[in-house]
Formats: structure tokens, sequence, C-alpha cells
């Protein structure tokens, strides 16, 4: 029986990048975070980072693998957007999820407890040994950990509205109310002959708001108006 050998180009949706040493990845993409990127990331960038093993030399294939380097091994956009400590997190499930879409797809929500489907899924698509399919389950896992859970799901955080949502939608102005008819006067002298009604008055008030990118500008005008006016 023969086996169709698939190829990395082929099967992009399913990283085929594994490591042995998957257990200290919080470790090594701590330190890629500390430092600035390389022109180029070589095997000796990686002893300069204190990674001297060469089990530490498959990190290079899994860095382009999730598109944090060009063939050529040069730091791409990725790389430098992973390098902002607030949002290293959802850069590396964004690339996660890309390069690891077909695992998605059989479960929304992978867990370490789907480690032997997940071998199973590298098994069956490459025809790896049982030692090798558990260890690229693993490696995926381990980058699990590390991500975003929110952008693993697809969810993100509601933002304050800001100024180009008060521009979509303006504050609406007031329209000033009708005059009530017992102060509407006639020039008959006839109707005069029996005393008008009380005036009422009616208080029309227009607010012009500030062009401005402050939201804190807006909630402290509606405060005001609350306690001075409304209240």
């Amino acid at each position: 029986m023969s086996y169709k050998h698939v190829s990395f180009e082929e099967k992009m949706a399913l990283l085929n990048q594994s490591m042995q040493v998957y257990g200290k990845f919080g470790e090594f993409f701590g330190k890629l975070r500390e430092g600035q990127a390389p022109e180029k990331f070589s095997r000796e960038f990686l002893k300069d980072l204190g990674f001297k093993s060469s089990n530490w030399h498959a990190a290079i294939g899994l860095l382009k693998g999730l598109g944090f380097l060009s063939s050529d091994g040069a730091p791409t956009k990725k790389y430098m957007e992973f390098l902002d400590p607030t949002r290293w997190q959802i850069v590396l499930a964004e690339a996660v999820k890309e390069a690891y879409s077909d695992i998605f797809v059989m479960k929304r929500e992978p867990t370490s407890n789907d480690v032997q489907m997940i071998a199973g899924k590298y098994k069956s698509t490459y025809n790896m040994s049982d030692t090798a399919s558990d260890r690229a389950a693993r490696t995926f896992l381990a980058l699990l950990d590390l991500c975003d859970k929110d952008t693993l799901l697809g969810q993100t955080q509601p933002d304050v509205v800001g100024s180009s949502e008060l521009e979509d939608h303006p504050v609406p102005e007031t329209a000033p109310s009708p005059v009530p008819a017992s102060v509407q006067h006639s020039s008959s002298p006839a109707q005069h002959a029996t005393p008008p009604a009380p005036i009422g008055l009616n208080y029309n008030i227009q607010i012009h708001l500030p062009a401005t990118k402050d939201i804190e500008v807006y909630n402290a005008i509606f405060k005001s108006l609350r306690e001075h006016i409304i209240e």
C-alpha cells in the first residue's frame, strides 16, 4: 500500500511543525517580546536568546508557519505586532486560528482533553507515527494556552462610544413647541369680550454640543442638565 505525500504548502490549514520543547513556549515567546526583532531570525539569534539546544531549531519553522517570519527568516508585520505588550495574545490567537483552522473546524473550543482527537487528525492527514502526531497535537495545545481566548472564539469587547459614532448619530435638536391656542390673539374686538385664559409658558432649550473626541465632555454636559434642569 502506498501513501500520498502531503506537502506543507498543500495543508496550510493544519500546520505541520512540532517541537519537543513545547512545554517551554511561555518562556520562549516571552523572550521574543522582551527584545527587538532581528533582521533575520537564525539559529544564532536563538542562541543569543538563551535557547542553545538543537531542539529549538524547529522554532524557526514554527514561526514561519504562524506567519511571524517570511520564507527567508525576516520578521513580518505580524511579528512586529506581536511585540506590542498589550496585544501579543490577540496577535498569536489570530495566527493560531489561521494556521490550524482545520482543528477549529472539528471543534470550536479545543482543549487538552482533545489531544487524541487532534493527534488523530495529524496521523490521518500526514501519515505520522503515534509519537509524531501526539507531539504535533501537544505543540498546538501549548500555543493555544498562550492565546487570547476571546479572539479564539471570535468575540470582541464592546468599545466605548467614540466621537465618530456621535457624528453618525447626532443628538437631535428639540423642535420648537407650538404656541398654545390660549396665547393666539385675534384682531376682532368681539373676541375680547371675555377675559383671556391664563397664559401658559413653554421653554424650548436647544443644546449645541462642541466638536470634540473626548466622550467625557458629553458626559459632563448631560450630567449637568440632569442635575440643574430635570431634577
